[in-house]
């Protein structure tokens, strides 16, 4: 049995598929997708002192309070100061908590009874004082504007 190609029969598919290819690149770059993503700029002026790091992280509702944020930030502080940035970040709606982690064990940390041993905050300065954070009172809209924040921390 004799297997043959049609070599012209089959160019014309090939030629098909590139310029199909380089029509798709081109629009592309001609029309590149639009998304719309902003930086969210997170200011503590009210430390207590120097030691560890100020870690904050950002919250959907879905994910508040459940383990690492759908996005994380890490600062130093200076003076007394720590400034965190969130950046790429979509329309939504989101909650921060930040944190001092004076010991830098990378973890909120609490004492026998549940009670934060670090100072914390959330988004809007809202304290809950008969329990840990609300969604309600952390939550605020990303529309694509930048946005700064300033989180107080207590215990």
């Amino acid at each position: 049995m004799e297997v043959t190609f049609d070599l012209i029969n089959l160019k014309i598919p090939i030629m098909n598929t590139i310029t199909l290819f380089i029509a798709i690149l081109f629009m592309q770059q001609m029309f590149p997708q639009e998304y719309d993503t902003t930086t969210i700029t997170v200011v503590i002026e009210n430390l207590e002192n120097n030691e560890g790091a100020v870690m904050a992280s950002m919250y959907s509702e879905e994910t508040f309070l459940k383990g690492k944020g759908n996005y994380n930030s890490e600062a130093k502080i200076v003076d007394g100061k720590a400034t965190l940035t969130f950046e790429n970040v979509p329309a939504g709606i989101y909650g921060i908590i930040a944190f001092h982690d004076a010991n830098s064990n990378n973890q909120m940390d609490f004492d026998a009874n549940g009670m934060p041993i670090e100072n914390y905050g959330i988004s809007n300065n809202k304290f809950n004082p008969y329990g840990p954070p609300l969604w309600d009172d952390a939550k605020f809209e990303v529309s694509g504007e930048p946005l700064e924040f300033e989180i107080n921390l207590t215990r």
